[in-house]
């Protein structure tokens, strides 16, 4: 699979807009290529960077030790990475959804917990999705994969636009908003979230825009052109490897 380079300032796959400030400029450190060459990690997570290629995206995203990240729809993929980046003098909040978590079908742990074995700067915080909070605000905010579901019925419905400026508050100024999601055709907006689990991407930018985000980044690292954007993300020929977007939204400082 090739990967489109676009000209806006290129590290390996990965699009910086000039419109960026210095802090999102990605530096690669030794913290992540120690952070991925764990050798504590999961087999399982190695099976997967190929595919997920967690250095260039970790580097893109320039987190730093002493960071605070918060991951929405927590996966323990990322949250052991994240956690050796920002290392102990930085923290995670795994933050659980009740919405989701009902959906998912799995105990949503309490919160304050740290459920994440050998990660013990992972914080479990519990939240709903109209009523976003963190303990501190965050450097960076994730959510991969899931922000379609937020347009779903079993979300409650979901306020999407009260989540997002919830979002905006929960972030430093300056600490930027990671939206990653399957791709759907473009102009199909929200018609496919909850049938093929897709979201076209100008969707998301302009939910960001009204909330009072700039777009400053994206990554064609996850991109899958020979994806055809209409089979459900989890059939077999396209589950792991779906075009997905990688969109960087920054709360100005």
């Amino acid at each position: 699979m090739t990967h489109k380079i676009r000209r806006f300032g290129v590290v390996a796959g990965v699009a910086l807009f000039f419109g960026a400030t210095a802090d999102a400029v990605p530096v690669a450190g030794t913290s992540i290529s120690a952070a991925v060459a764990n050798p504590g990690r999961p087999d399982a997570d190695r099976a997967k960077d190929a595919l997920r290629h967690p250095a260039e995206l970790l580097a893109f995203l320039h987190i730093q030790p002493g960071n605070t990240v918060a991951d929405i729809w927590p996966g323990d993929y990322w949250d052991r990475l994240f956690s050796d980046v920002v290392g102990q003098s930085g923290r995670v909040f795994a933050v659980h959804l009740v919405e989701g978590d009902t959906d998912d079908k799995i105990a949503t742990p309490p919160a304050g917990s740290t459920v994440l074995e050998g990660h013990k700067n992972v914080v479990t915080v519990v939240s709903h999705v109209n009523t976003l909070r963190l303990p501190a605000k965050a450097d960076l905010i994730w959510i991969r994969n899931n922000y379609h579901d937020l347009y779903d019925p079993f979300m409650g419905p979901a306020d999407i636009a009260a989540f997002n400026r919830a979002v905006f508050q929960a972030l430093k100024p300056g600490g930027r908003f990671v939206v990653i999601d399957h791709v759907a055709p473009a102009g199909t907006k929200t018609e496919a979230t909850n049938t093929t689990h897709r979201i076209d991407p100008e969707v998301v930018k302009s939910d960001m825009a009204a909330a009072g985000f700039r777009f400053v980044g994206a990554s064609d690292l996850l991109r899958n052109p020979a994806d055809p954007h209409t089979t459900r993300v989890f059939d077999s020929a396209v589950s792991g490897h779906t075009d997905q977007f990688f969109f960087v939204f920054q709360r100005p400082k």
